[in-house]
């Protein structure tokens, strides 16, 4: 079973830089890297949004708000993917889950982000 944790959150001032990561702690590398992966994220009130996906390929998407600004990249050696964030905006301000692209269950707990203005 795919499970993932996700980290890196915290409080940050506008303009400045986060890295999250999102490991699979029981996954092994043959069920790591088939995975397309995706950071979403949910502020308060609004619906869970995809910001970025990688494929196993490593083909990225990213949602039109953080072009330009957000990295999304995997490391399947330590079965992890990561979100840098650079010029954080208070609109980034959300939850932060990774999951499996088109999975709409088994959610972690994510991660805060919290972007001061």
């Amino acid at each position: 079973q795919v499970r993932l944790v996700e980290s890196g959150g915290g409080l940050v001032q506008a303009g400045g830089s986060l890295k999250l990561s999102c490991k699979c702690p029981r996954c092994i590398t043959s069920v790591f890297n088939p995975l397309d992966l995706g950071w979403y994220r949910q502020a308060p009130g609004n619906q869970r949004e995809l910001v970025a996906l990688i494929t196993s390929t490593r083909t990225t998407n990213y949602h039109d708000s953080v072009k330009g600004r957000f990295t999304i990249s995997r490391d399947n050696s330590r079965k992890t993917i990561y979100l840098q964030m650079n010029s954080l905006e208070p609109d980034d301000t959300a939850v932060y889950y990774c999951n499996q692209v088109g999975r709409n269950d088994a959610w972690g707990q994510g991660t805060q982000v919290t972007v001061s203005s």
